[in-house]
């Protein structure tokens, strides 16, 4: 059973997705629920299938007080480190909601602060609280929506499918054809690196 809201009127929850990727960006996402708002099938993006996230994408989104979701894309991750790229995701997300929240509660255990507005980090915070789930959820789908549509123009790395996570196919692939545009180029992209021509 996921919690919702502290005592406070608007609290937002928010999480990102893609921080291990080898290609793309890092999404981020701030959602803030109403206080009566109840899903018994929102949970961590993670424990749910693609096919249940895309079907709760359009309810969270109609259903919640506010929401923001931002992509930080490779160029500034390799310039900030993905760690530094997350928490300014994150802070584009809150900066995106149209209500100024009271508490930010953030999935994970790192976070900077923002605007003076008290945060909570929560360890596995998307399976415990409802807005970092709905969080989650909307990263997760906002970015898999993106690494679909770069697909079609390198469809030689099947982003389509791992989403520029890096699996066996991914690094095969980065091995024969190089690196691309939507790379990070700070990222051990291949075991041997130094085999890797940037």
């Amino acid at each position: 059973m996921l919690l919702n809201l502290l005592d406070v009127k608007w609290e937002t929850g928010t999480d990102e997705a893609g921080r291990g990727c080898l290609a793309g960006p890092v999404t981020a996402a701030a959602v803030i629920l109403p206080k009566n708002f109840e899903n018994s099938v929102i949970n961590d993006s993670k424990q749910l299938s693609e096919q249940t996230r895309n079907l709760l994408r359009p309810i969270i989104e109609t259903e919640s007080v506010c929401y923001g979701v931002v992509h930080v894309f490779p160029e500034e991750i390799d310039k900030i480190n993905i760690l530094n790229a997350s928490i300014i995701g994150m802070h584009r997300a809150i900066e995106k909601l149209k209500v100024l929240p009271e508490h930010i509660i953030v999935d994970g255990n790192k976070f900077k602060p923002y605007k003076q507005i008290p945060h909570k980090c929560v360890i596995k915070g998307d399976s415990k609280y409802m807005s970092i789930a709905a969080a989650s959820i909307l990263a997760k789908t906002y970015r898999d929506a993106y690494m679909e549509s770069i697909h079609e123009e390198f469809p030689m790395y099947n982003w389509k499918k791992n989403k520029g996570y890096p699996t066996k196919e991914h690094r095969e692939a980065i091995k024969k054809y190089g690196i691309t545009k939507y790379h990070r180029r700070s990222f051990r992209l291949l075991p041997e690196q130094l085999t890797l021509d940037l």
